[in-house]
């Protein structure tokens, strides 16, 4: 009596026909595959002992399902991405997901190094200054109407110039005669102390602080000597070629203001009408 050669499962004779060895003994074809083949993601058909199978995370492709899920281009010898579990080639995924360079217009490739401003996205070699045309990096820069420029560039080409020194100025700075100039740059005419901040005064367009205007180009006060410029709100009194500061136009004998009050000239000086007509 022959001994028996069954199939594990079925118990189908397996003489003459093929089969597949296991652990647990021979099984025929349709059987082996029904119990131990995986089951294809996209087809949902069983992959079968004979076909190439391809796996991805926890789901198993026959070799032709395994495509991209838009051009349908197979996956097997390319790469891919997958994005929401769905299986791209990088051709599709560029043009779906990645940006375009706004310089040169080409895709901007995953992982590649890109810089995105503004909503827009470069090559890390496509982003340059507007100005010398040097890629810009990590670098600061100055947007202006749709370009971009390094702070040299933009301060070249941009930023005010002092009226003294003719240098850009790229913080503070004051306005003299409607015209920018550094703190530092505007300076007293004669003695070149600052006078930013300060009161002072211009002759013939050049810049002086109080005091030295007042010494060079003031007229002087008859009674003290000291200049009168006027400038603070200081008043004064002229009569023929003379000038007094209100606080010294006084009667010399009396010192009685004559602000306001009748006086009387007498040599170099002035005197009330009381005095006056009191005599020597």
């Amino acid at each position: 009596m022959s001994e028996t050669f069954d199939c594990a499962k079925c118990s189908e004779s397996l003489y003459g026909r093929k089969y597949i060895q296991t652990d647990n003994g021979p099984y025929c074809v349709p059987c082996y595959d029904n119990t131990f083949a995986n089951t294809c993601a996209e087809c949902q058909q069983l992959i079968g002992h004979d076909s190439r199978e391809l796996f991805y995370e926890d789901r198993h492709f026959h070799e032709g399902c395994f495509r991209c899920c838009r051009c349908q281009r197979s996956l097997a010898d390319e790469p891919f991405t997958c994005q929401d579990n769905e299986l791209l080639c990088n051709d599709c995924y560029c043009s779906a997901f990645s940006s375009q360079c706004s310089a040169c217009g080409e895709t901007v490739m995953p992982g590649s190094r890109k810089l995105e401003y503004g909503g827009q996205t470069w090559h890390e070699h496509c982003f340059l200054c507007s100005g010398c045309e040097q890629p810009l990096g990590s670098r600061s820069f100055v947007p202006d109407k749709g370009a971009h420029y390094c702070v040299p560039c933009y301060e070249n080409k941009f930023a005010p110039r002092c009226a003294r020194c003719s240098k850009t100025l790229t913080q503070g700075g004051v306005t003299y005669r409607d015209q920018p100039w550094h703190r530092e740059c505007l300076v007293c005419t004669g003695c070149q102390t600052p006078l930013a901040g300060q009161q002072f005064t211009s002759r013939d367009e050049d810049p002086y602080c109080v005091a030295c205007f007042g010494e060079l180009f003031a007229p002087k006060c008859s009674s003290c000597k000291r200049p009168i410029t006027g400038l603070g709100g200081g008043k004064y009194v002229s009569f023929e070629d003379r000038h007094w500061h209100h606080s010294c136009f006084a009667c010399a004998r009396c010192s009685t203001s004559l602000v306001g009050q009748g006086f009387v000239p007498d040599g170099d000086q002035v005197l009330c009408q009381g005095c006056s007509q009191a005599g020597p």
